[in-house]
């Protein structure tokens, strides 16, 4: 079978010959540990969502996705500027237009040891909301690959999975966050429901608006929604209040990308989001991922519970493969019966962090090549 036969069969709860291999990415401080604990040369991949470099020496046996990177973010964006330096830190405005103080220490080829402090986020009322509009023009035609036309006969003629934008391109409460900062927005859908409402309203006309041209001429096998929309013991909105401001226009989003042939639609967020999964499938989410351990995202047992209805990424609890060889096996182990029943698709609950050694990593990649075979046994 080919990666996309695969994929598909998975999808639809069909036995393929083995399941896709995926994986998020590691942060830059994991690889410079790998490295200095006899990483080799020939294994230091870079892109291992998209599995570009993975696929072509096969070192980890990672399989190709393409994303069509339509371009759903500010355009323009804001200035990036530098208000302040020290030698621990910096205050930059970033191309989002927030305001955030970042630590310099640690930071290894731009990845940050540590989360940024926010300043300032670019969307405090409606008048600033209805400027920022301005940079979302849906008519930009720089927003697609300058020769997307050509390229449409290989997309319709692939042996590979093909997604529709970058895997971050946009969300409905993920793009809200960004533009309002969590704590205002929280604050926001209780004291100014309707500032929220013209935000879902605008960012699903856009969603709609911009990607028409391209899937009318392209059938993609799914679409992924970013959002991070939840912290450990459950979701950063009610599900009253996503069902009254959210869940009207991403039902109108998702209605048209399956309408122009866009066979599945997935939502990332990390978290516990469990009590708002009924919603998701009701608005037409076919996957939801990554199933974050920590948060107590259990996916044999929400799988169960929801059955081919939903299907499942990801769901591999990070900390247990810094555990070692033993833990490892039991975390994997314990999802054996999921490949047997179809619909999921194992990975690392978020990208390698850097307390996984590189024997533990080596050791993980081996056991789930055998599980995703369906040849992990006790």
């Amino acid at each position: 079978m080919t990666s996309r036969e695969q994929f598909l069969a998975v999808m639809e709860h069909s036995p393929p010959d083995r399941v896709p291999s995926w994986e998020l990415g590691i942060w830059p401080q994991t690889q410079d540990r790998w490295i200095a604990e006899g990483m080799p040369e020939d294994k230091r991949l870079g892109d291992w969502f998209t599995g570009a470099d993975a696929g072509r020496d096969n070192t980890v046996g990672l399989d190709v996705r393409e994303f069509v990177p339509v371009h759903m973010g500010m355009s323009p964006p804001f200035e990036h500027r530098v208000i302040e330096k020290t030698d621990r830190y910096e205050v930059i405005q970033d191309g989002s237009g927030i305001l955030r103080k970042a630590l310099v220490e640690g930071s290894v080829r731009g990845g940050r040891a540590s989360m940024d402090q926010y300043l300032r986020f670019p969307v405090e009322t409606v008048a600033d909301l209805r400027e920022l509009k301005k940079r979302y023009d849906p008519a930009d035609m720089a927003r697609y690959p300058a020769d997307w036309r050509e390229s449409v006969a290989g997309w319709n003629d692939r042996d590979h999975v093909l997604i529709l934008g970058r895997n971050c391109c946009t969300g409905f409460y993920g793009v809200a966050r960004a533009w309002m900062g969590t704590e205002n927005l929280c604050l926001a859908i209780h004291d100014d429901p309707a500032l929220c409402a013209e935000m879902f309203e605008f960012i699903a006309d856009f969603v709609i608006e911009v990607t028409t041209p391209i899937v009318e001429a392209v059938e993609f096998d799914y679409f992924n929604f970013f959002e991070d929309m939840a912290f450990k013991s459950g979701p950063l909105m009610s599900p009253r209040s996503f069902r009254e401001l959210v869940f009207p226009h991403y039902r109108r989003a998702i209605d048209h990308l399956k309408r122009h042939g866009v066979r599945y639609v997935s939502l990332d967020s990390d978290g516990n989001t469990e009590t708002l999964i009924p919603q998701f499938l009701e608005m037409g989410v076919d996957v939801h991922w990554p199933f974050e351990r920590a948060a107590d995202m259990d996916p044999v047992r929400i799988k169960a519970e929801y059955g081919r209805d939903l299907r499942i990424w990801g769901g591999i609890d990070k900390r247990e493969i810094a555990r070692g060889p033993d833990a490892i096996d039991r975390a994997l182990l314990e999802l054996a019966p999921l490949i047997d029943g179809g619909g999921f698709i194992p990975a690392l609950d978020h990208t390698f962090p850097p307390d996984i050694s590189w024997p533990n990593f080596c050791h993980y990649i081996e056991q789930k090549q055998r599980l995703i075979e369906g040849r992990l046994a006790a």
